[in-house]
């Protein structure tokens, strides 16, 4: 397999250049196979480069005369944005010029630019966010996470089957598969969950367990959680609040209590930090694309281009494919 490409968003996310020119200049540095281009505007991103002294045989900028802003309407950028960074850097995917495309900056212009450039697979009527969420003793798939807030029962089917096929494509043999919910009961829910559940109890090629709710999913009961976007954001935004929180608190106790505390304190930060799980990945679309938090530092954005390479290096978005279609093909829900 040749050396992995990741086209890089250099002015997406809440920093711009300023932190993703020096996150990229680090991962290089430990990474010697791997080569980025940077996209976007050639003079600020040179300026950011030339502050640092480095073999820069394996970093490439490509020319992109138009950013898109966190706040813009997606319907806007699509329109209005056609030189962005973010398209241009899908566009390298799509030529095959890059493996991957790794960007930081407005989520919702992120999914229109890539379903408009890289198309989705068969059947898929939105693409969905996901991601591996640290839960008792492994990770679950946890799907979508807040590139579609409102969700027909059909979209959560096919995010069940994309987040299964995902779990398959990192070694579960057979992922279990639940529905985020506020109860485990048959009659909880809106009509929505009400009416997903039903697919999915047709399907029996996937391993579906029912509803689960918010604190069984740290328990480990399931392997894929699937919700609509609005919920999955607010689950791991909080989730990620509550972890940050418990390490200010371990921080801020008195001295003798965080020597005691600090071998649970390191396991912790090793295994849960927050930064440690940035980028996640886009399901459905027709080839690679990893969305990093906006707010993330330089360590945070080099864990989403270690991500990016990784599903490059797994042929990952080759195996979701299979296992999606082998899936999905011959149990294409009937919706009533």
């Amino acid at each position: 397999m040749s050396s992995p490409v990741i086209a890089i968003d250099a002015m997406g996310g809440d920093f711009g250049p300023r932190c993703i020119v020096p996150a990229c200049i680090s991962f290089l540095a430990s990474h010697p196979a791997v080569t980025l281009i940077l996209v976007g505007d050639p003079d600020v991103i040179q300026g950011h480069v030339d502050q640092f002294s480095f073999d820069d045989s394996r970093l490439r900028i490509h020319v992109a005369t138009q950013a898109v802003d966190m706040a813009e309407k997606p319907s806007y950028a699509l329109r209005n944005k056609p030189d962005s960074s973010m398209k241009v850097a899908l566009g390298l995917v799509a030529s095959g010029e890059a493996d991957a495309c790794v960007s930081a900056g407005n989520t919702g212009a992120l999914m229109a630019f890539a379903r408009q450039t890289l198309d989705t697979l068969p059947w898929i009527e939105r693409p969905a966010i996901y991601t591996h969420l640290p839960v008792m003793g492994r990770q679950c798939v946890l799907v979508d996470l807040g590139a579609n807030l409102d969700c027909s029962a059909l979209n959560l089917y096919q995010f069940a089957c994309l987040g299964a096929a995902a779990a398959k494509a990192t070694g579960i043999h057979e992922p279990r598969v639940a529905l985020l919910n506020v109860g485990v009961e048959p009659t909880k829910g809106n009509s929505v969950v009400q009416q997903a559940s039903i697919l999915l109890e047709k399907c029996r090629r996937l391993n579906y367990v029912g509803f689960i709710e918010a604190n069984a999913v740290f328990r480990s009961e399931a392997d894929v959680v699937v919700c609509d976007g609005f919920v999955g954001n607010v689950l791991l935004k909080g989730s990620e609040g509550l972890i940050s929180m418990l390490f200010k608190q371990l921080e801020g106790a008195p001295v003798f209590l965080r020597l005691l505390a600090a071998p649970l304190l390191y396991r912790l930060r090793k295994e849960m930090m927050p930064a440690r799980y940035n980028g996640a990945g886009f399901l459905g679309l027709r080839g690679l694309v990893i969305k990093s938090h906006g707010s993330a530092d330089e360590f945070g954005f080099q864990r989403a281009i270690e991500q990016a390479v990784h599903a490059v290096e797994l042929r990952l978005d080759t195996l979701i494919k299979a296992n999606f279609l082998d899936l999905y093909e011959d149990s294409v829900p009937k919706c009533d």
